[in-house]
């Protein structure tokens, strides 16, 4: 995110756009699915390339008024929905929609929502410890953490935060909680900060993995992900393609997995077009250096 001219006005840039066109070739007769549209980089891209018509979706309400100014100018070859990716099917039964012509997926959090004040994503600023990518349903972050036992918090820390010291972070929060609860961003930054071995503060904050297990607990990031994968590859017309960006290894894992088991011809017959994954040239990371941990795999419809 940056701000021009001193105003708040938020910037996102959307990562590997150039190599996201490259992969689903849009037509102008095709319509196209941006399954996570956030600011609708990618959508803008697909539309500026060629796209048809695009459908996109996102769970986040707040995202959408910044999508539709962007794609203000194709208003009329764009439908914007409030909904979770992984609701796809019911999003096209809705409009009978049958088959598309191609997908894209960023599964990372955007810059809007990592820096927008009272959302709780960031340590870099104090804020409610929130964290729910759409604020109209579900409990906090700070609601989690008031009751869930010690075991369960050291182990989603753990698996969600890929975090060694897990076990010490959430000893930490279970004692501090029982003086007053942790309610902001700073509160729990300052203490895992506090417990967290100085040889673990060399390359990255000691408070990232924690925030990172703790929005992925909150908004059951990895749930039901390998069942959306596979029914967007089941809504493909034969040749289409879809692209999907993730940012940390545990999404990436489920892609690779779902996309090999796709590849041997189970469930949906489909071909893996990136044995690899695909990472951002190092141009695109000078000028936006969040793109430095995408990957971007994808599979083409094959019958």
């Amino acid at each position: 995110m940056s701000k021009s001219d001193g105003s708040t006005h938020l910037v996102h840039l959307p990562v590997m756009t150039a190599e996201v066109v490259a992969r689903l070739e849009p037509r102008p007769d095709g319509l196209y699915l941006d399954c996570t549209v956030g600011a609708a980089g990618h959508t803008r891209a697909l539309l500026d390339a060629g796209a048809g018509q695009i459908l996109g979706l996102d769970r986040d309400p707040e995202a959408l008024p910044f999508a539709r100014a962007t794609l203000a100018s194709w208003s009329d070859r764009v439908e914007l929905v409030h909904a979770d990716f992984r609701e796809i099917d019911r999003v096209l039964d809705e409009r009978g929609i049958a088959i598309v012509d191609g997908a894209v997926a960023d599964l990372g959090m955007s810059s809007m929502q990592l820096e927008a004040e009272g959302r709780g994503f960031s340590f870099r600023t104090d804020d409610p410890l929130d964290m729910r990518m759409d604020r109209s349903q579900g409990p906090t972050a700070a609601d989690l953490l008031r009751d869930v036992p010690e075991r369960a918090l050291a182990d989603l820390i753990f698996e969600y935060g890929e975090e060694r010291f897990s076990r010490r972070i959430a000893r930490a929060i279970v004692n501090a909680r029982q003086h007053e609860p942790l309610m902001t961003t700073a509160q729990l930054a300052a203490l895992v900060r506090r417990v967290a071995p100085r040889k673990a503060r060399q390359r990255i904050d000691p408070a990232t993995r924690t925030f990172q297990a703790l929005r992925i607990w909150v908004n059951g990031e990895l749930d039901r992900l390998d069942l959306f994968l596979r029914s967007v590859c089941r809504r493909l017309r034969v040749g289409a393609r879809l692209a999907v960006i993730s940012f940390h290894s545990l999404e990436d894992r489920i892609v690779k997995t779902v996309f090999r088991e796709l590849g041997k011809g189970n469930d949906v017959p489909v071909r893996v077009l990136t044995k690899r994954p695909i990472r951002p040239a190092s141009e695109e990371v000078v000028r936006n250096p969040r793109a430095r941990s995408a990957k971007l795999r994808a599979v083409e419809r094959l019958a």
